[in-house]
């Protein structure tokens, strides 16, 4: 992958997973709680079906209550007043009441007649469930509730059933009527397959506001690369185009130095020493003066070799520090341009960086040839000091440049070096001028020091 593609992906990639992680815990929440709520509903109809049997139950026995208290265990005929009262009871087509002995023997069975007077008490339904015998079991104990299978009336098929069994001691019977449950259980999927199309709802809504937005980003991340891309390039070209033409424009310099300088005087001392040679072989007296005369010469053509060679680099800023440095550049100055300098500087020998003494150097360097050049001032002043990082600070009484065109201010290659040097160690350069003068303000931060500086030290 290039970096475009990384910066896509790095872009793209999170937001995904932040969607589908949200999607993921919505969705999971949102089914805990309809599964909650329908679990809470299929109980609430449980309740209600429970509280019917009971009801259902108590009318019964209601019916007959009478006829079981005035009777004996063995009043036969009694017993056949209470049958035919149950078989009598009938509450729709799966509505009935049924009866059987403590022993398993069914006595009253409206829909099933063929039960009658037979031992059921081993019966068992398709899960494997002894019904009878769990039944009478439930009606022993004092009443209670019972679910199984059974065959339903209305429909024939085999479906859950809930049964309230109840027992009457005197005569051992259990007494019991039920309701099937396939409604309840028809509701509870109903509600179900409504949870999923709810989920499926939810899952297309989600998919149709994230696939906008993540085609979004994707575009306008798309777009701020290729922006940034393309800045970048004409970026560098710029650069690459000012390092060129700062290249040419030192060679160019240099070239005029050694051609005005170097070269006049070594022409100069050569003809001196022509001329010396002529004298002695014609045996003239003042023959030493043109040879004195050509040695001068020599010698100034190699003060103006280290005059250039301390130019492109200063010897001192590496053997004694950046506040020497300074120090020879602004007397150099000042008895070259007849501007008074004032530096004020604390030592900075073996403490910041070499690169970045370098930096400052020449940030000082081309701020005084500016200065030399433009401003027509009287006095410069230099300051340096090492709190909270190192700063520096060039000061003139210069005529400034405020009134410059401004294609003119923004074109110069001086600042622009300047603030690229500032930049290259994250420090940062501030100008501001006026027809009083000029101020020139460089931060580095810490981070350029080789160890860490307590206080200033002073020059």
């Amino acid at each position: 992958m290039n970096l475009r593609q990384k910066i896509l992906a790095l872009a793209i990639i999170p937001l995904l997973l932040a969607i589908l992680a949200i999607t993921a815990l919505v969705t999971s929440q949102s089914t805990q709680l309809a599964r909650a709520s329908i679990a809470t509903f299929e109980r609430s109809l449980l309740k209600a079906k429970e509280t019917e049997l009971l009801n259902l139950t108590n009318m019964a026995v209601s019916a007959f209550a009478d006829i079981y208290e005035a009777a004996g265990p063995d009043d036969e005929e009694a017993k056949a007043q209470v049958r035919a009262i149950l078989s009598d009871l009938d509450y729709g087509p799966d509505g009935y009441f049924f009866a059987y002995d403590y022993d398993g023997v069914n006595i009253v069975h409206p829909r099933q007649a063929y039960r009658h007077g037979q031992n059921w008490l081993d019966l068992t339904d398709p899960d494997g469930n002894r019904v009878i015998y769990n039944l009478v079991e439930r009606a022993k104990e004092g009443g209670g509730l019972h679910q199984y299978k059974w065959e339903k009336p209305s429909a024939g098929i085999i479906a859950d059933k809930l049964s309230f069994a109840v027992g009457l001691d005197k005569w051992r019977w259990m007494l019991g009527t039920g309701v099937y449950l396939d409604d309840v259980f028809a509701q509870t999927a109903a509600a179900e397959a409504d949870l999923r199309s709810h989920i499926d709802t939810t899952f297309i809504i989600v998919a149709a506001i994230t696939v906008p937005i993540v085609i979004v980003v994707f575009l306008v991340s798309f777009l701020v690369t290729m922006r940034e891309r393309r800045l970048a390039d004409t970026r560098l070209k710029d650069l690459t185009q000012r390092v060129i033409d700062t290249q040419e424009e030192e060679r160019a310099r240099i070239a005029r130095e050694l051609h005005d300088g170097i070269s006049q005087t070594m022409v100069a001392a050569r003809y001196m020493l022509d001329l010396a040679a002529s004298k002695v072989r014609n045996g003239a007296a003042d023959a030493a003066d043109v040879i004195d005369r050509g040695a001068l010469g020599l010698n100034n053509a190699i003060k103006e070799v280290r005059r250039i060679s301390h130019n492109l680099r200063p010897g001192m800023l590496d053997d004694l520090g950046l506040s020497a440095a300074l120090d020879e550049l602004t007397g150099n100055f000042s008895e070259r341009t007849g501007i008074a300098v004032e530096l004020k500087a604390v030592a900075f020998k073996n403490v910041v960086l070499p690169e970045a003494r370098t930096a400052l150097y020449r940030v000082a360097q081309e701020a005084l040839t500016n200065i030399e050049r433009h401003a027509n001032a009287s006095l410069v002043r230099i300051t340096i000091t090492s709190a909270n990082g190192v700063h520096l600070v060039i000061e003139d009484d210069g005529v400034g440049f405020a009134d410059a065109p401004p294609r003119k201010r923004q074109s110069g290659l001086g600042l622009r070096n300047m603030q690229e040097r500032m930049e290259h160690f994250g420090g940062r350069l501030e100008v501001r001028t006026s027809s009083e003068g000029t101020v020139l303000r460089a931060w580095l931060p810490k981070s350029v020091y080789l160890i860490e500086r307590k206080d200033p030290v002073p020059a």
